[in-house]
This record gives C-alpha cells, structure tokens and sequence, in this order.
C-alpha cells in the first residue's frame, strides 16, 4: 500500500491539527499509542514556509508516517509552493485549514474566512493539487457567521471537489468570526453531526471525516457505524491520549492489541535522549506526556513530577522514570501489550 492510499485508510481516526500542541514531539508520542490513525501537524503558514522562516517546522521523524501537513494560506500559488516543499519533506497528505476562526489567522484571510470564498479555497485546491503528488485534503466548518449551513456547505463541498480535493474533515459546529474567541468558538456554536451525515449521503463519492466534540472511540465508532468515513479528535486525543489512541488500533482498525502507556513512556526515552543530544529541553517533549495517564492511579503525582522538574538544569530521561514510580496497576492487566 502506498503512503499515500495508507493516509487515507488512516483517516478512520485522526488526531486533529491543533496549534501549540501537535509539533513532531506530540505526534512522536501519538505514533507510539497507534501504528495506525493519522496524524497532523500544527497550522504552518504558506508565506512563512515559502518566505523560508519557516522550514524546520517541515521536520519529521520517519516513524511519525502517514502525517500530514496542514497548510494555513490563500494565495493559490503561494499554497502551491507550501505544499511542494510539504511534498518534498515527505509527507503523505497536504491539508488546507479552512476551519481555524482566530483574529490572527483571519488577518491573514486563512482559515474559517474562506468558508466565505469557496471559489477562492478551489483556485487554492486546484493549484496545491497541480504541484504535488500527494492527496491535498480540506478542513472546514459547516459555515461562518450568519450562513446557512444547509446551503453553504453542499456548495463548498461542490466546488472544491471539482477542483481536485476528495477528503474533507468537517468541524461540525459554524464558526462565529466576530464575538467569539477561538476558545468558546469550539464549544459554544452548537454542533450539527446531522447534516454531516447528511453531507455523506448527498455526496458518496467524497471521503468525509466529522470532527468537534467527540471525545471518545465509542463515539468514534458510532459515527463511522452511521456511515461516515472517518473521524477525526482533537482536544480529548490530545489531554487523554491513552483513553483515545491506546485501543485504536484494535477497536477502529482491527489490528494489534491494546497498547500499555508504560510501556510507551519508556519507548519514548531513547526519543527524550537523542532530543536532548541534539540541544532540546526535556519539557518540550515532557509537555506532551501529562495526560498519559489520566484517570489512573497515581495520575495526579506523575503530571507534578514532570511539570515542576522538566525545567530544572540537568533534568533528563531519569525524571520519566521517577514520574513512573507513582503510576498504579492496569484496572484490566489483560489489555497490556
């Protein structure tokens, strides 16, 4: 199977682009809780990648495959330059953020805006698509502001498939341009799934994944049960990591066992090592690692471990360990690796 069709199996559970949160360390992580659901990077703006400040935030480790980039812009030949360099980085998809409704990214006409401009996000589309070999990919909302989702979306999706784009991720909720920070953006605009579900049937040919405010692989599971085809979580995959990503493999893509999370924050020493080696600091991987263990025995001791000594000079792998020793038992042992 290539990269490339992997990326699209894969797309069943994703773990949602999210800023701050899903750089290489994040997704290093994600990797080692499931071989198999697809991960994104962070936004990375197309006039920061093409301008070249940017280009260390294309760095990867192999074992991260199928990743995706997602690309934050709406200069077609600019996205069209991003996703060449995303391409020649190696990733397997390249996604357009059409979904994201802060200030900043609206200043720049990235984002949740362009819902506005579907002829615009299909220019965009259709050149990334001319460019590169990859599968380019859109994340979107249902509308913006004072749309009609009903009308609008049917529209979008319309007109960026013709332009090339066959997978959509679709945050369920609208986005509220004005009066609403990005924060209560993602809770306060109710959810519509329906019309998700909706969009499936009216559209069969498209691959199309709902995302917002799913927060566990039963709802998961229930959502590609009702025929869509995929799922993708953000905030709870990223705070729970092990209640989303450790049954994955098992109960989303029916391969491999449940993954114990001790013994993936020992696999992540070696990582932690070589970072450190490199001239990193044990928080930016650490950072990631607080959630590991959330609601077991001794949850609340390892996240203090890590937090108040991540930073301290000479700290290292050692502190992993030490933040290990207060972890309980498995509640069900037959469930480890």
């Amino acid at each position: 199977m290539s990269l490339n069709s992997k990326a699209e199996s894969a797309a069943r559970l994703s773990i949602a682009p999210m800023m701050d949160w899903t750089d290489r360390h994040c997704r290093y992580l994600h990797r080692l809780l499931s071989r198999h659901a697809l991960l994104y990077t962070e936004m990375v703006t197309s006039p920061a990648l093409v301008r070249g400040g940017a280009l260390h935030l294309l760095d990867f480790s192999p074992q991260e495959h199928p990743v995706a980039l997602q690309l934050g812009g709406s200069d077609p030949q600019e996205l069209a330059q991003a996703a060449r360099l995303g391409a020649q980085a190696g990733y397997d998809e390249i996604n357009l953020n059409v979904g994201c409704p802060s200030d900043r990214v609206q200043s720049g006409t990235f984002g949740a805006v362009l819902m506005k401009d579907p002829a615009l996000v299909a220019d965009c589309v259709a050149a990334m698509r001319a460019a590169v070999d990859v599968e380019v990919t859109v994340k979107c909302r249902i509308g913006v502001d004072d749309q009609i989702p009903e009308q609008v979306l049917p529209d979008f999706l319309n007109r960026v498939s013709a332009a090339g784009c066959e997978r959509f991720s679709i945050h369920a909720r609208k986005a509220w341009l004005q009066g609403l920070s990005p924060k209560e953006n993602r809770d306060i605009p109710p959810l519509d799934y329906d019309l998700v579900l909706r969009m499936r049937k009216e559209f069969p040919a498209l691959h199309l994944s709902v995302n917002g405010g799913i927060t566990s692989l039963a709802q998961a599971k229930a959502f590609l049960d009702a025929g869509l085809d995929g799922v993708m979580i953000g905030r709870a995959a990223y705070h729970q990591p092990a209640d989303i990503l450790c049954a994955a493999d098992a109960e989303i893509f029916g391969d491999g066992p449940v993954t114990d999370p001790i013994v993936v924050a020992r696999q992540m020493l070696p990582y932690i090592e070589a970072h450190l080696i490199a001239g990193g600091k044990l928080a930016q991987v650490t950072r990631h690692m607080l959630g590991l263990f959330a609601g077991r025995p001794g949850a609340r001791q390892w996240r203090r471990v890590l937090s108040e000594g991540a930073h301290l000079p000479g700290a290292g792998p050692d502190l992993v360990e030490q933040a290990l020793s207060h972890i309980g038992p498995l509640a069900d042992p037959a469930r480890a690796v």
